[in-house]
């Protein structure tokens, strides 16, 4: 057995889509691209023609339950990295080629290891089911497992799958592009459509197959909405490598979804300027205050469904210790607008008694590797300084991370549980985001986060896992405002939920009505919506792009990412970068990258609607 890393599966995808598109992964070069992205695109589409889905009857495909062990047997394949590699797209799935287990006359160990799995894929070539030794560990996986099967090859073979009731993929072809549209269609990014143009056998009878829909992200090309690979990548390469050599930002990672179809997604440079590690798009990056949106306020919508939080309650209904200061009747509101009257931010001193170079039984915050708070830091200064801080003109727009310290509170009141497992339980894990979370040290190797600044404050060291904001290293890294780390990948899963109106992957995770409350313009004295950030009339250069249409919401991050969400034009915008490194410069703001970046895509959208800036 192997579990393939994760980096390792994005790596063999992406050089998978260069050999057969052209379609660049990093510094690939660009030849001919459209040319083989229209073959790529007329080879999936010959797919969806001729895969076909049997043995359906109880709805297994596409599997919906991603909060689940999942391993992929590849037995006489050609593609198998292909096939995982899409497989990781939707959730961690775990391989073993069965070669490695062909010592023998059984397939006893691999049955032994796939012990503590739940579902089993297996991809085999048709011919391999006339082995007695395969097709009985087929027939005993799917007595003890959820069993889905993908075949590739002849259709006279499916005479030999007669005994076998477990959801069953066939295509007669056996390619790149069979294989990654099968792994999709197991997930729900591609439909199942076809139907068997022959008799078979008396099971597999001409006619036969079930239709599915698509339920999650799929993977394709820029051609599939009617983009031309090689402009657009013309016009994102250049303005990324403008912010590379500027010393903008060390690297970055962009992705773009449209329709619900991952069009474009390449990694740039390095996590550091002395090129020793090159970015992947499966790297992990402090998203700053994406965690505004993407954690906190995802818990407030979450609660307002469950009716456990009001819009218009006061914060000290929430959070009692508020009930007799000045702050007790702001508004859950307020906050979510930045409209409460609370600074933009407060100062927490940190005395030479509050941290330490080592743990102890006082000093249990651990903010880096050689720098920890005492536990009594947040009750004892904190929270004390949050509640006593200055207040402002209430209504007048103040954008502060005051406002998600207080929310933050507020949600784990309501939740009875912390936000970071809050946020995991009811976004994260079920959606498949892979990486997204807080404090990513404690569930990946460090080589697999970018690192941002060199604190030279009290943490005095290179900041690679460990949140990048002060106020959130002094809260042990768990904070409202700051905190999270995500794949690109992740953050699209969530934001195509987003524009989905609350569903994915055939599951409801926001009522529409909510989604749409809290990403409309609210106040007219900002351009925000409830908590997320929006679309501004007043931009002279436009923002977040000169092309946004007036619907567009999301948020920026502090350390050089963003993501917009354009309900007008189905689309969702990532960009991840650590612009910090190895000190906050303002290179990535002046140069306009992140906006030039969205508005390439825009200006290549053979539909795209275009906002006049000012009106």
């Amino acid at each position: 057995m192997y579990s393939i890393d994760f980096r390792k599966r994005a790596t063999q995808f992406c050089l998978i889509l260069v050999i057969m598109t052209g379609f660049s992964c990093g510094s690939v070069a660009q030849k001919n691209e459209n040319k083989k992205s229209q073959t790529w695109l007329q080879q999936h589409r010959e797919a969806e023609k001729n895969t076909v889905l049997l043995n359906n009857q109880a709805g297994v495909v596409p599997l919906r339950n991603l909060e689940q062990k999942i391993a992929s047997v590849s037995i006489k394949v050609k593609h198998a990295a292909q096939f995982d590699s899409l497989l990781n797209k939707y959730t961690n799935v775990t391989a073993f080629p069965a070669a490695a287990y062909a010592q023998g006359n059984s397939f006893a160990s691999l049955t032994k290891d796939l012990a503590s799995y739940q579902t089993v894929i297996v991809q085999a070539e048709a011919s391999s089911l006339g082995d007695q030794r395969i097709l009985n560990f087929l027939k005993e996986l799917q007595n003890r497992k959820q069993l889905l099967l993908a075949l590739f090859g002849e259709g006279e073979n499916l005479q030999l799958a007669e005994t076998l009731s477990a959801p069953l993929i066939w295509s007669e072809k056996e390619t790149a592009a069979s294989a990654s549209f099968a792994a999709q269609l197991i997930f729900g990014g591609v439909p199942a459509t076809a139907t068997l143009e022959k008799d078979f056998s008396e099971k597999y009878a001409k006619g036969k197959g079930f239709k599915t829909s698509a339920i999650r992200l799929k993977y394709s090309v820029p051609e599939e909405v009617g983009i031309k690979s090689s402009n657009l990548q013309a016009s994102v390469d250049a303005i990324v490598a403008e912010a590379i050599r500027e010393q903008a930002t060390p690297g970055a990672v962009v992705l773009v979804a449209k329709g619900g179809k991952v069009i474009f997604q390449k990694a740039y440079g390095s996590h550091t300027y002395d090129n020793t590690q090159a970015t992947q798009i499966s790297d992990i990056f402090d998203v700053a205050s994406i965690t505004k949106v993407s954690a906190t306020t995802m818990a407030v919508m979450n609660l307002y469904d469950q009716q456990k939080i009001s819009l218009d309650s006061s914060f000290a209904f929430y959070v009692p210790s508020a009930k007799n200061t000045n702050k007790a009747g702001i508004k859950i509101r307020e906050l979510l607008l930045h409209q409460s009257g609370l600074p933009a931010g407060v100062h927490l001193p940190l005395q030479t008694q509050d941290y330490s170079k080592v743990p102890t039984g006082q000093y249990t915050v651990k903010a880096g590797d050689s720098a920890f708070i005492r536990k009594s830091y947040f009750d004892e200064v904190i929270w004390p300084r949050m509640l006593n801080a200055k207040m402002g003109v209430k209504d007048k727009y103040v954008y502060a991370d005051v406002s998600m310290y207080y929310l933050k509170e507020a949600v784990e009141r309501q939740a009875k549980t912390s936000l970071d497992t809050f946020v995991a339980e009811r976004f994260y894990k079920p959606l498949g985001m892979q990486t997204a979370g807080y404090l990513p040290l404690t569930r990946f190797p460090e080589s697999r986060i970018v690192p941002t600044e060199v604190d030279a404050t009290f943490r005095k060291a290179l900041l690679r896992g460990y949140v990048h904001d002060g106020g959130a290293a002094k809260m042990g890294g768990v904070s409202g405002h700051a905190g999270l780390f995500a794949t690109a990948n992740d953050l699209a899963i969530l934001y195509q939920m987003m524009l989905n109106g609350g569903t994915y992957g055939g599951k409801q995770y926001l009522k529409p009505e909510t989604v749409q409350l809290f990403t409309k313009r609210h106040s007219n004295r900002s351009r925000r919506a409830l908590g997320f950030d929006g679309w501004d009339p007043d931009s002279s250069q436009g923002y977040p792009a000169r092309q946004a249409s007036h619907e567009t919401y999301g948020h920026t991050g502090y350390t050089g990412t963003c993501v917009w969400v354009d309900p007008k034009n189905e689309l969702v915008f990532v960009f991840l970068s650590n612009r910090v490194h190895p000190k906050v410069s303002n290179k990535l703001i002046s140069l306009r990258t992140r906006q030039r970046v969205l508005d390439a895509f825009y200006t290549a959208l053979p539909d795209a609607i275009v906002t006049t800036v000012g009106k």
